[in-house]
């Protein structure tokens, strides 16, 4: 992202058959389609996923931190090298 930092966009979802909205920059919302087309679910699949794990937060912050962790251990699997292989 360039420049001064996007505002978030809010998109409603039907979670266990309750309506609910959440407030995403775009950049979030990219990094979440493109994790729910991995793991091969729905985006609204990948958040009420999100939603039963996420405690007391708000679902917004939990959606954000999430997408942090996928990140994060995708960045640890792309440097493993495998181990000391002297």
């Amino acid at each position: 992202m360039t420049g001064p930092a996007a505002r978030p966009v809010k998109r409603s979802f039907s979670i266990r058959g309750h309506r609910t909205s959440i407030s995403l920059e775009e950049p979030f919302w990219e990094a979440l389609k493109e994790a729910a087309a991995r793991e091969r679910v729905s985006l609204a699949g990948l958040i009420a996923r999100i939603d039963e794990s996420r405690g007391s937060a708000g679902l917004s912050s939990a959606v954000r931190v999430w997408i942090l962790d996928d990140v994060r251990a995708a960045g640890a699997v792309v440097r493993y090298d495998g181990g000391n292989r002297d």
